[in-house]
C-alpha cells in the first residue's frame, strides 16, 4: 500500500429537516388547531482515529464525505428523524486543520479518540410549537439550519518514541529491521527509503518502544531539497532522537564529522524544538574496517565535534552493539516518560489523636 500522511478532503454535515405547518382535520373535530411537528436535526460529521489505519491513501480518492439531512416534520404532531452522524476513519497520529482559518481543530492520539469536524444542522419548529392564547391557528415554522462545511487538512504524524536521523545509505533501515520486526527496503544505494518505516523493538514484558526510519536528510532539506524535509515532521512526536553516522562515507571529501553538522544545520532551519530534542550519536558500519582504525575515527569525529552527549558505536548490518544501545534506550525512555507522567495527588493522613493538644 502507498504510504500517505497528506490529505485534504471537504467534510459537510446535514441539513436539519424543516418544521411543518399541518392543522388536525378529523370529523367530529372542528378547529382541531395546528399540529405540525419539528424536524430532525441533521446528521454531524465525526474523525474516529483508528489503529488498524496507517496512512491516509484512502482520502486521495474519496475527498467529500457528506452526512444525511434530517427529515422534515409531519403532520399529528409528528417529529422528523434525525440524521445519524456520520463517522470518518482516520489512522492514530492525524493532525486536523480547518484550511480557511489555518486553525489547529485538534489531534488523534489514541484509538477510538474523536473529534466533531462538522455540526450538524438544528432541526426547524413545527407550527404546533407557536400555539399560544392569542394565535390559535400560527401558520409559523421555522426551517432547519444548514450544516457546516468546511474544507480540512489531515496531517499523519506517527506515534514513535525513537526517531532514526541520517544522511542518505547511513543504515537507518538496516539498524531498524535488525532490532525491530520491521520490513523496509535495505539496499546500497542512497535515497532507498521513500517514505517512514515504524518498528517495535521488544525487550521483554512491558519493555517495549517504537522506532521510526525517515527518509534521509541531505542538505538544502530546509529549503526543499530531497525527500527529508517532507517527512521531519514524523519526528516532532519522538521523545528522543538516534542520529546515526556513516562512519565509512562513500564520498571522500566529506568527514562524518562534516555530516553530522550538516544534519545538524538543517534540524535547526527546520524546527528549534526538534533541534534542541535530546540526540544520541549512534556510530554505524564498525564491521568494515578493523577496530583499530574504527577506533582513530570514533576518537577523532568526537573531538572534532566536541561531542558531550551519548555516543555507541554498532553496525547495523551485523547487529554488534545494537543490543546494548536499545537496552540503553528503553532505560532511558522510561525516565523520560515517568518525568511526563501527571503528578499524583499526595494521599492525606490523619494525625494521630494527641490529648496534650486539646
Amino acid at each position: 500500500m502507498k504510504f500517505v500522511d497528506e490529505a485534504t478532503i471537504r467534510v459537510e454535515a446535514g441539513k436539519g429537516g424543516n418544521g411543518a405547518v399541518s392543522f388536525r382535520r378529523e370529523k367530529y373535530i372542528p378547529r382541531g388547531g395546528p399540529d405540525g411537528g419539528d424536524g430532525g436535526d441533521g446528521g454531524s460529521v465525526y474523525l474516529v482515529a483508528d489503529s488498524g489505519l496507517n496512512t491516509l491513501v484512502d482520502f486521495r480518492h474519496q475527498r467529500r464525505h457528506r452526512a444525511h439531512s434530517g427529515q422534515q416534520g409531519m403532520g399529528r404532531n409528528c417529529t422528523g428523524r434525525s440524521a445519524e452522524d456520520l463517522i470518518v476513519k482516520v489512522p492514530v497520529g492525524t493532525r486536523v486543520t480547518d484550511m480557511e482559518t489555518g486553525e489547529l481543530m485538534g489531534e488523534l492520539l489514541s484509538h477510538g479518540q474523536r473529534l466533531l469536524v462538522a455540526k450538524g444542522g438544528f432541526h426547524g419548529i413545527g407550527n404546533a410549537r407557536f400555539k399560544s392564547s392569542t394565535n390559535r391557528a400560527p401558520r409559523q415554522f421555522t426551517p432547519g439550519s444548514m450544516g457546516e462545511e468546511r474544507d480540512i487538512r489531515l496531517e499523519l504524524i506517527l506515534l514513535a518514541d525513537v526517531g532514526l536521523l541520517g544522511m542518505p545509505n547511513a543504515g537507518k533501515s538496516s539498524l531498524i529491521s535488525k532490532v525491530s520486526s520491521a520490513t523496509p527496503k535495505v539496499a546500497d544505494y542512497p535515497f532507498t527509503t521513500l517514505h517512514p518505516n515504524l518498528g517495535v523493538v521488544s525487550l521483554g514484558t512491558g519493555n517495549s518502544f517504537v522506532i521510526a526510519d525517515i527518509p534521509g536528510v541531505i542538505e538544502g532539506a530546509a529549503e526543499g531539497a530531497g525527500l527529508g524535509l517532507q517527512f521531519l515532521k514524523h519526528l516532532n512526536r519522538t521523545r528522543l532522537l538516534l542520529h546515526l553516522v556513516d562512519m565509512a562515507p562513500m564520498d571522500e571529501g566529506v568527514s562524518p564529522a562534516d555530516e553530522v553538522r550538516l544534519i545538524a544545520s538543517e534540524l535547526e532551519k527546520y524546527s528549534d524544538d526538534l533541534y534542541e530534542r535530546e540526540r544520541w550519536l549512534v556510530l554505524n558500519k564498525m564491521d568494515l574496517m578493523p577496530a583499530e582504525e574504527f577506533a582513530e575515527r570514533r576518537a577523532a569525529v568526537l573531538q572534532e565535534l566536541d561531542w558531550q552527549g551519548p555516543v555507541y558505536s554498532i553496525s547495523a548490518l551485523t547487529g554488534a552493539g545494537t543490543r546494548e544501545l536499545m537496552q540503553d534506550l528503553m532505560k532511558r525512555l522510561k525516565l523520560l516518560r515517568e518525568l511526563d507522567a501527571p503528578a499524583k495527588p499526595e494521599e492525606k493522613t490523619e494525625e494521630p489523636w494527641d490529648p496534650l493538644k486539646e
